[in-house]
């Protein structure tokens, strides 16, 4: 008696070649750990007998991309144990950039905790020899020298950025984008000399005052306030600008109701990085402003003390003893660090929080 035939239906054929093209003849789950954790195993043990901690680092890695290679070549073909060893080579070289930062983290963190107390943020350094003192003059010459550049360069760089893409046509318009590249790449210490060289024709050699250090910060601001303007203004979708049009509306109206508002959360993200870019310059703070040990709360009126120049001078002139000055130094450098940090946070945060919500 014959047994009945069962019928295969293509959809049922089309699953079942579908799950032996890509479920069979591949590794199990736990091969890249197993591999890992051998590799790093036969890396200490190099380690222990002598060799150096970077290479046996590298040792691990080329022992781990030989050994996941050789074993998928077997189990899964060279397509797959290729793009197993690009992956590792992907994955190794992204912990090398990361390291040199947490490195930093840590060396900061580890030697600036110890002076993060109530006295080093409400006290000066007005007569302090040794021990004890605090970095509050500091922080309000950054705070004071900081808001000026950024008063002096978010309207330039806005206006400026306005102008490129609304208005520019032609040879000037390709002229002042060249010149904002140009800025952009200048190194710090240029805006430094060029702030002091400023101030010097007009008041005299020897000149220190902090709307120096804010001009010079503000050279650096102008060119990075331009292009993130730049390019969010031209994301703004073209049609925005004809509605207005169509409706008779001049077109330095449509900028301000129009365009500004919808490229303002891409714009005050680039203002916030740009703040974040130079509230840690040192060189242009040293030909500029210079150093104090007192509050200076007008920054048209002699020398004022910034975070990036009190953690220098702490620590190429600490004094005798030598170690409450090394301390400040660190202390200092951890609260730049936190205050980049920080900065960077809130233009994320500005980013999302204020960005153009699509509709449905």
């Amino acid at each position: 008696m014959n047994s009945p035939r069962t019928s295969v239906q293509p959809s049922d054929l089309s699953a079942v070649l579908s799950e032996r093209l890509f479920t069979q003849g591949s590794l199990p789950r736990y091969a890249p750990g197993v591999t890992l954790a051998a590799a790093i195993v036969v890396g200490g043990v190099l380690h222990l007998s002598g060799v150096a901690s970077g290479l046996a680092a590298v040792a691990v890695v080329v022992l781990y991309a030989v050994a996941i290679y050789g074993w998928s070549l077997a189990v899964e073909g060279a397509r797959k144990a290729k793009n197993r060893v690009v992956t590792t080579v992907v994955t190794a070289a992204f912990l090398l950039a990361l390291l040199p930062l947490i490195s930093v983290v840590i060396t900061v963190v580890g030697n600036g905790v110890g002076r993060l107390d109530v006295e080093f943020f409400t006290y000066s350094m007005h007569g302090v020899v040794g021990e004890g003192g605090g970095v509050y003059h500091a922080i309000m010459g950054t705070l004071l020298i900081t808001a000026l550049a950024t008063v002096i360069s978010v309207p330039v760089g806005m206006l400026c950025a306005i102008y490129l893409v609304e208005y520019a046509k032609g040879k000037l318009g390709r002229a002042i984008t060249f010149f904002v590249d140009v800025m952009t790449g200048i190194p710090s210490i240029v805006a430094g000399l060029f702030a002091y060289a400023l101030f010097a024709l007009i008041f005299g050699p020897g000149v220190r005052m902090g709307v120096m250090g804010a001009v010079a910060l503000s050279v650096l601001m102008i060119p990075i306030v331009v292009r993130s303007t730049e390019e969010m203004l031209r994301l703004v979708p073209a049609e925005l600008r004809e509605a207005a049009y169509a409706l008779a509306v001049p077109k330095w109206r449509t900028i301000v109701k129009v365009v500004l508002p919808t490229a303002g959360a891409g714009i005050a993200t680039g203002v916030t990085l740009a703040i974040a870019r130079v509230v840690g310059e040192t060189a242009p703070l040293l030909v500029t402003v210079g150093i104090t040990t007192g509050v200076n709360m007008n920054p048209f009126d002699d020398r004022m003390a910034t975070l990036p120049v009190f953690a220098y001078r702490q620590f190429m002139s600490p004094g005798l003893p030598p170690e409450p000055a090394i301390d400040r130094a660190w202390t200092a450098a951890l609260l730049l660090v936190a205050v980049v940090m920080l900065l960077n946070l809130v233009a994320r945060l500005i980013s999302r929080l204020f960005a153009p919500k699509a509709r449905a």
